[in-house]
């Protein structure tokens, strides 16, 4: 994280290291502990950090993001968990924990993506496993997001504990950018547009020498902080779908040999 200590809850804003002020605030009862600041917000940035290494050897390693306000200071920090040979031998469709921390370093949500084969069965469009993730905070499951079979744009449902779809995220037919941003519609139930999350270009040299990409994911204000937060786990889902430059081997599927000795 930052080589600056983050500042106190009630602090004045630091201008130098950009941190967002803790919130001083009574928690609802539907907030899970460290995520109060999500109450008060409706969009934030993700950016992803550049990987030298990666930049430069083409060896894929953990994905880091700052998560920002509209302001542009953090609020939170993203880091990916997974192991070394998921990362170089299944690619984008690797298995991961993606660990949200506030700016004190502590851990206030981690969203689990398990590795599901993206093969095509019997030729056809929809793989053989749709892509879900399950987003925990305060020691709980507290969503879910299931990828839907679709034969024409990614669609993915945004689901309570329980598993019950809440909202819909709805992307493009073609999700392929020269110059501009991809958008993914945030729906309700009955298609009703209440967001969306942004894929936003990051210019010519970046986005042909890594796979850093930047995002921006917008919802109502009143939103129930526990799906705000899944729309903030959707992101590194998409990103991870459509954005990764990086590949598994030719069958798209990392070889139980390789996996075994991680």
């Amino acid at each position: 994280m930052s080589d600056q200590a983050p500042p106190q809850a009630g602090a004045p804003l630091l201008g130098e290291n950009g941190w967002a002020p803790a919130p001083e605030m009574e928690r609802p009862s539907n907030c899970p502990p460290g995520l109060e600041y999500l109450l008060y917000v409706d969009q934030l940035l993700v950016k992803q950090q550049v990987e030298l290494l990666e930049a430069f050897t083409g060896f894929e390693t953990s994905n880091k993001y700052k998560v920002l306000n509209s302001m542009g200071q953090q609020v939170y920090f993203a880091g990916e968990k997974s192991g070394c040979c998921g990362r170089q031998c299944c690619g984008s469709i690797r298995d991961f924990e993606m660990v949200i921390a506030d700016n004190a370093g502590k851990e206030v949500a981690r969203f689990i993506r398990p590795f599901n084969c993206t093969i095509r069965c019997c030729l056809s469009y929809i793989p053989c496993q749709l892509q879900e993730m399950e987003i925990n905070a305060g020691g709980q499951t507290v969503g879910k997001i299931k990828q839907r079979a679709d034969c024409t744009d990614p669609v993915f449902a945004i689901c309570d504990a329980s598993g019950e779809e809440v909202l819909k995220v709805k992307g493009p037919a073609c999700v392929i950018s020269c110059c501009g941003d991809i958008d993914f519609e945030v729906l309700t139930k009955d298609g009703q547009k209440i967001g969306k999350v942004s894929k936003q270009w990051s210019g010519l040299v970046k986005e042909g020498l890594t796979d850093a990409d930047n995002f921006g994911v917008s919802f109502p204000m009143d939103l129930d902080v526990r799906v705000k937060l899944s729309l903030m786990a959707v992101v590194f889902l998409i990103d991870f779908m459509f954005f990764e430059n990086n590949e598994p081997n030719e069958d798209g599927c990392c070889s139980i040999e390789d996996c075994l000795f991680d």
